[in-house]
């Protein structure tokens, strides 16, 4: 398979390529160049499928000419260790909970698949592959835990001070080995813009061999389409089926499209934010305005300038009609996002972390006006990363799982920036 850029359809590279690269040397996101269309009859089997064994027809169709099936199936089988429970809640609304993996977000799924690929092609050369990634939350603490101690990598999170959880920050700042947390005196916006910087400048890639682990590289984005057919298998509706994705870089929802356009008959996707609406004030207006993003307590969305939009205009052929034909979305306040949070919890004796919440609210508005619809929201991270919003919210004390409770127990070390380019620069050839 090849892969284009975003900005430039006649740069063309293999997967190896866009893997290592992760962004194109014209700052353009790299695109697979066919999305292979699944036979029918394939999702009439599967429900009878395992997880892994949907999961690898998948990947094969995609990347099967790229690497040896022993290879594949390997780093498949590592990326499809755990579950993603369907949870009903109420009449043809459902929850597909994302979290069941080891740092309890859904980006467990396409960091462990990046982290494989990754190693595979770092035992080729003799370079260390130094990995850049800007988090806002659940990307850090899924890449760190997924790169920790794979050789011939090194790691280098970014995430913007006093915008994480306790939990989220603890999950990547103590790990150590090859791991490094840098925290910058920013925005989301600021950290993923440098990231951007660092793979632009030409004497640091001489000086190392870069690559990224945010949804900007093709490799994190290709896994997360696994669970759209594992959510979808297991619904066994012939009823029109409807994906709410809360949503902030975008990635997630651009696996979905992938999804859709290799056959799953998804009918329609709810791009469900914050109040970083700039996503669905472009469906609503036909203009992309990005902005400087604004703190809410789904903090893994406060994205004002989500890298994955040029992605999704890229499958839409640049066009908003084209777009709202598949996709509505809807953006919510913090006390919307509260008030669904308490009526759920309520109701169905349900905990959804803020951002699933927003997903709920998403699918719930457009079900409005669309009755005759099984709706699934994507519930992407524990309530216990977010505990004390979680708490407040409920007036209650949910627990905090082992694995996430022996981090908080941990020493915090980082290595502190402003929001300029060359402190990073600085960072990284030290």
């Amino acid at each position: 398979m090849k892969f284009y850029s975003t900005n430039n359809p006649n740069h063309q590279v293999t997967l190896r390529e866009a893997v290592l690269r992760g962004l194109a040397p014209d700052n353009g996101l790299y695109m697979p160049l066919q999305i292979p269309e699944l036979p029918k009859k394939l999702f009439k089997a599967l429900p009878e499928l395992s997880f892994q064994e949907m999961s690898l027809l998948v990947a094969k169709s995609l990347l099967g000419d790229d690497l040896p099936e022993s290879q594949l199936s390997k780093i498949v089988e590592h990326t499809i260790e755990f579950d993603a429970p369907l949870v009903s809640l109420g009449e043809n609304v459902f929850s597909l909970e994302l979290f069941h993996g080891p740092t309890l977000a859904f980006k467990d799924f396409g960091a462990r698949f990046l982290a494989g690929l990754l190693g595979y092609f770092a035992e080729q050369q003799s370079r260390e592959v130094a990995i850049l990634v800007a988090t806002s939350g659940d990307t850090g603490s899924a890449v760190a835990n997924g790169f920790l101690n794979v050789p011939g990598t090194r790691v280098v999170v970014l995430y913007p001070k006093g915008k994480v959880s306790e939990i989220q920050e603890k999950q990547f700042t103590t790990l150590g080995s090859n791991i490094t947390a840098v925290e910058v005196a920013g925005t989301f916006d600021d950290c993923q813009r440098i990231v951007k910087q660092a793979f632009l400048d030409k004497a640091l890639q001489e000086k190392l061999f870069l690559t990224s682990a945010n949804s900007i590289n093709i490799a994190r984005l290709i896994p997360q389409s696994f669970y759209y057919f594992y959510g979808w298998s297991r619904l066994r509706t012939n009823v029109p089926v409807v994906f709410s994705v809360p949503s902030g870089n975008f990635g997630n929802l651009t696996a979905g499209l992938f999804a859709k356009r290799m056959g799953l008959p998804i009918h329609h996707f709810v791009a469900s934010t914050n109040i970083n609406d700039v996503v669905p004030s472009y469906l609503q207006s036909g203009l992309f305005e990005p902005r400087t993003s604004n703190a809410t307590i789904s903090n893994a969305m406060d994205v004002g300038n989500p890298s994955n939009f040029a992605r999704m205009l890229d499958l839409f052929g640049h066009s908003q009609q084209h777009m709202l034909g598949e996709i509505s979305g809807f953006g919510f306040s913090d006390e919307e996002t509260k008030h669904a949070m308490q009526q759920v919890h309520r109701e169905f004796d349900y905990v959804m972390d803020p951002h699933g919440a927003i997903g709920y609210l998403g699918l719930k508005k457009y079900q409005r006006d669309h009755a005759n619809t099984v709706g699934v929201f994507l519930e992407t991270a524990h309530p216990a990363k977010f505990k004390e919003t979680v708490d407040a919210t409920l007036s209650a004390s949910i627990a905090i799982p082992d694995r996430l409770a022996d981090f908080l127990h941990r020493e915090k070390k980082v290595v502190e920036i402003g929001n300029d380019f060359g402190e990073l620069r600085g960072c990284l050839i030290t």
